[in-house]
């Protein structure tokens, strides 16, 4: 049952993200990555947000989102402002960026729902939000404890201790 449950999550996390992207370029230009990264700043008051605080909650290594800021500075949507007497940047959302993920919202939205909600009920809904949230903190333990991470990962001691039961 685990292949299955795991072949399962794999598909919907590569054909999920695909399907998004597809939607979003061809209806408004822009990646799903690029669509949640401006979303995130419309979000925040002054449009504003530390590049590392940004990339965080974007589940984005701070070079992915550099990239991605860089790109959002070329069309207009977003810039990088530096912050007198700290280290590192602000990425702000500019007028024509909130406009931008504004106008992308309504076709973003509708095919979310199609893809994903539209097949569950009230009770899924919730079901799949529990679901999200456990496998998220399970995701955060194991990376804590290097699993998923370069380096050698600490779990030799879990499993000599599961093979002594």
């Amino acid at each position: 049952m685990e292949q299955r449950a795991w072949r399962t999550v794999i598909a919907l996390t590569t054909r999920l993200p695909a399907a998004l992207d597809t939607q979003l370029q061809r209806e408004s230009g822009i990646t799903h990555f690029e669509y949640f990264v401006m979303t995130l700043l419309s979000e925040e008051p002054g449009h504003r947000l530390q590049l590392s605080e940004l990339a965080q909650k974007a589940n984005a290594s701070l070079s992915r989102l550099s990239h991605v800021i860089s790109k959002l500075e070329r069309l207009g949507w977003a810039e990088r402002v530096s912050i007198s007497g700290r280290r590192g940047a602000q990425a702000v959302l500019t007028d024509a960026g909130f406009d931008k993920v504004t106008e992308a919202a309504p076709g973003y939205l509708e095919c979310v729902r199609g893809l994903v909600f539209d097949g569950l009920d009230k009770d899924q809904t919730e079901q799949l939000l529990e679901l999200g949230e456990a496998m998220l903190q399970q995701l955060d333990k194991g990376m804590a404890r290097g699993v998923g991470r370069s380096g050698r990962p600490d779990t030799h001691a879990d499993f000599d201790r599961h093979e002594n039961r």
